[in-house]
Order: C-alpha cells, then structure tokens, then sequence
C-alpha cells in the first residue's frame, strides 16, 4: 500500500504543478476520460442539492479550452495545498485524497477567485497508471 499511496501523492503534486505553472497539457494528464466535476454553488454549500455541473463529463478539448481560458485571463497570487488523509481501497484500484487548498487567482480587473476549503479528490486505477475520475469542488469546514 505504501507504493500506491507514493502514486497517489504524485498524481496530487503533479496537479499541484500544473496550476502552479499554469501547464494545462500537465494538468490534462490527471483525468480519467469519465471524469465528472461537480461545484458546490459556494464554499459553504455542503448540501448537494445546491451543486452545479459546469463542464459536464470529461471532453479533452472542452476542458483543456476551459482552462487555457483561465490561465489566459488570470494571475495565479498563490497556490498552496496539503494532503490530510489518503485513502486506497482493500483491492488497490481505487483511492480517494482529502486536500485541502488555498488557490488565489485574479483577472486584470483585479476581481479574485478564490478556491479555499477542503476538496475529496477520488481516483480509479486505469491500466498501470491512477486518474481522478471526480472530485468535489471545494468546501469550507
């Protein structure tokens, strides 16, 4: 499980790299091809009734666009994030990662976006590699 744990922290920090260099083909290579995103309407919306779906499934030109869109339109201030649990099931084809984040980024307006709380990050084990096939937006606790 130690190996798996080793792989599970290296697919976090290489997203972690990717945002901080704003590399969104590093940051395409994360995903599961199933992926799915859901976004709590505020950090405090812990109630999923209340959660949207912006970009729907995952679509490698729709979601590498969507990204380049943001790199291109804001400064990153800051991006810091600390692992605080992982979890690897019994078989070890499937993990989650709770992560707690503190990502600032903002437009040429000077407006802030702020992701700040807790997200669950959940990965499948495809082939010999791990990909996160959903994750929860970020939430406050």
């Amino acid at each position: 499980m130690n190996k798996i744990r080793t792989e599970i922290e290296e697919i976090i920090n290489r997203e972690t790299k990717a945002w901080d260099t704003q590399d969104v083909d590093l940051l395409m290579t994360i995903f599961h091809h199933d992926m799915v995103w859901p976004w709590p309407k505020t950090p405090q919306s812990h109630d999923p009734i209340d959660w949207v779906l912006e970009w729907g499934r995952y679509d490698y030109s729709r979601w590498r666009n969507g990204w380049l869109k943001l790199f291109n339109t804001h400064d990153l201030d800051h991006n810091d994030r600390k692992i605080r649990k992982i979890e690897i099931s019994k078989e070890g084809d499937g993990a989650f990662a709770v992560v707690d984040i503190d990502t600032l980024w903002i437009d040429k307006e000077g407006n802030k976006n702020h992701w700040k709380g807790r997200v669950c990050k959940i990965y499948s084990k495809v082939g010999n590699e791990w990909k996160i096939i959903m994750q929860t937006g970020v939430l406050e606790y």
